[in-house]
C-alpha cells in the first residue's frame, strides 16, 4: 500500500494548473447512460474515482475509452441494469447511476454507496424525489432497487436538515430530463458541479430552466443525442494548493481556477491575513506572513465548503490566535483531528465544533490518512512541519488529486510515494 514520505519547510514557487473536477465530470458520467450516441468529454482529470466510474458503466453496457484527458462514452448493451457491490461500495458518486438507468432502461439496481468516512451519510432524499416521480424504489438485501418504472413529472422538494443533497439533485435531475411532463425541484443544490451538469444535460437535449438556482424546472423530452463537453476545473483542488501556498508559499501561482466558485475561501484566506491576487483565470498567493485566527462555519454552496474543512484547519493551526471551525455539513468529519494533534497541533473536538489553538509549529510524524480531504491536508501539514512526515493510507487521495505529489514537487515540494 502507498504512503507519502513529506520533507518539509521547502518553499513553494511556481506554477500548478488546475485538474478538471471530479465531482462534476463523475455524474456526468453516469449521465451518458440517457443516450445511446457517443458522449464525449474533456478536461477529465486522471483519477481512481474516474476508473471506479468508468468500470461501473462498463457493468452496465457502456463502452469507455479514456486517453490525453478525453473520454469517450457509448450506451451499447442496456440489458444490464445492476450497478455492483464491490465497486459502488467504494465511491459513493457510484450512485448517480440511479436516476439515468431508471429514465432510459426503466429499471435499476444500485448497491448502497461507500466511499470516504465521514459519518452517517443517507440517501434517503434520493428515494424520496425518484419516487415522487414514480420510481417505486425500494431497499432490499444492501441495494436501491426498481423494476419497471415509469416516470412521470412531480414537483420534488429536496432539503434536509444540512442544506440541499448534491448527488440527490443529481439523480433527480437525470431522472426528469427524461420523465413525461414537467418536474420541479425545489431546494434543489446551486454546487458548480450541479450547475455543470446541468449545462452537459442541455448539450445533449435536455429542458432545463432554473440552472444555477434552487427552483429547477425539467420539462422531459423523449430522448437525448450525444454531445461534445468540457467539464468546469476543479474548485477542491485549486483551493488546497492556495492554503499551500498560504502556509510555504514564497510566491505560487494556480492556474484555470474559477474565482467565482471559491470566494468563500478567498474571503476566509483574506481575514487570515493572506494575500491573494488575481489575474484572469490565474490566482497568486504570498505565503510566510503572519496568519490571523479565523471562525469558520461549512455550509451548502456559496458558503465555505465541506472539502476544505481540513484543509483550512492546517492554517489555522499555525495562526496567532484561537480559531473556531463548526462543520455543519457533516457532523463527524473530524477524524483527521486526532493525526494533526500527532503533528504538534492543539485541536479539541466538541460535537461539531473544532476548537484551534494556533502553535508556532509542526513536527514530522508518522500519521494515517482516514479519507480523501484529510489526506490533503495532513500533505499540508506535512509541507510546513519541521522533519520527515510519514503518511500512510494515501490510496484516498488518489481518488480525488490528479498527481498531487508530482505537482507539489514541480514548485519545490520534496514528497516520496513510497
Amino acid at each position: 500500500m502507498d504512503r507519502f514520505l513529506v520533507y518539509g519547510g521547502r518553499t513553494l514557487e511556481g506554477r500548478i494548473r488546475t485538474a478538471g473536477s471530479k465531482n462534476a465530470v463523475l455524474p456526468i458520467m453516469a449521465a451518458s447512460l440517457l443516450t445511446n450516441e457517443e458522449v464525449v468529454v474533456h478536461n477529465v482529470p486522471n483519477l481512481r474515482d474516474v476508473r471506479t466510474m468508468s468500470a461501473v458503466l462498463r457493468k452496465l453496457g457502456v463502452s469507455v475509452t479514456f486517453e490525453a484527458g478525453t473520454l469517450r462514452l457509448r450506451s451499447e448493451d442496456e440489458s444490464s441494469w445492476k450497478a455492483p457491490y464491490e465497486l459502488v461500495s467504494t465511491m459513493r458518486a457510484s450512485i448517480c447511476v440511479l436516476g439515468p438507468l431508471l429514465a432510459k432502461r426503466g429499471r435499476a439496481s444500485v448497491s448502497m454507496p461507500g466511499g470516504c468516512v465521514l459519518g452517517v451519510r443517507p440517501i434517503d432524499l434520493h428515494i424520496k424525489g425518484l419516487n415522487a416521480l414514480g420510481a417505486d424504489l425500494i431497499v432490499e438485501q444492501g441495494n436501491v432497487t426498481a423494476r419497471d418504472a415509469r416516470l412521470r413529472g412531480a414537483e420534488v422538494f429536496l432539503g434536509s436538515a444540512f442544506g440541499s443533497t448534491v448527488l440527490g439533485t443529481a439523480n433527480v435531475m437525470t431522472a426528469a430530463v427524461l420523465a413525461e411532463g414537467v418536474t420541479v425541484i425545489e431546494h434543489a443544490a446551486v454546487e458548480p458541479e450541479i450547475e455543470d451538469l446541468a449545462c452537459f444535460l442541455q448539450a445533449m437535449g435536455a429542458a432545463i430552466e432554473g440552472v444555477g438556482t434552487h427552483r429547477i424546472v425539467i420539462e422531459g423530452v423523449k430522448e437525448l443525442h450525444g454531445c461534445e463537453y468540457t467539464v468546469i476545473p476543479d474548485r477542491i483542488e485549486a483551493s488546497t494548493y492556495l492554503i499551500a501556498g498560504a502556509l510555504i508559499g514564497g510566491t505560487l501561482e494556480v492556474e484555470g481556477a474559477k474565482a467565482g466558485h471559491i470566494l468563500a475561501l478567498l474571503d476566509t484566506l483574506q481575514a487570515a491575513g493572506v494575500e491573494v491576487e488575481r489575474d484572469g483565470a490565474l490566482l497568486r498567493v504570498k505565503g510566510g506572513g503572519d496568519i490571523k485566527p479565523v471562525d469558520v462555519t461549512t455550509h451548502c454552496y456559496p458558503g465555505f465548503p465541506t472539502d476544505l474543512q481540513a484543509q483550512i484547519m492546517v492554517l489555522l493551526a499555525l495562526a496567532n490566535g484561537i480559531s473556531i471551525i463548526t462543520e455543519r455539513i457533516y457532523p463527524d468529519r473530524f477524524i483527521h483531528v486526532a493525526e494533526l494533534n500527532r503533528l504538534g497541533a492543539t485541536i479539541r473536538k466538541e460535537s461539531n465544533i473544532s476548537i484551534v489553538h494556533g502553535v508556532s509549529r509542526l513536527s514530522g510524524a508518522q500519521v494515517m490518512a482516514s479519507d480523501l480531504r484529510a489526506s490533503a491536508a495532513l500533505v499540508l501539514a506535512g509541507l510546513v512541519a519541521e522533519g520527515e512526515t510519514e503518511i500512510h493510507r494515501v490510496y484516498h487521495i488518489d481518488r480525488g488529486y490528479e498527481r498531487i505529489d508530482d505537482k507539489l514537487n514541480s514548485v519545490g515540494a520534496c514528497i516520496e510515494r513510497i
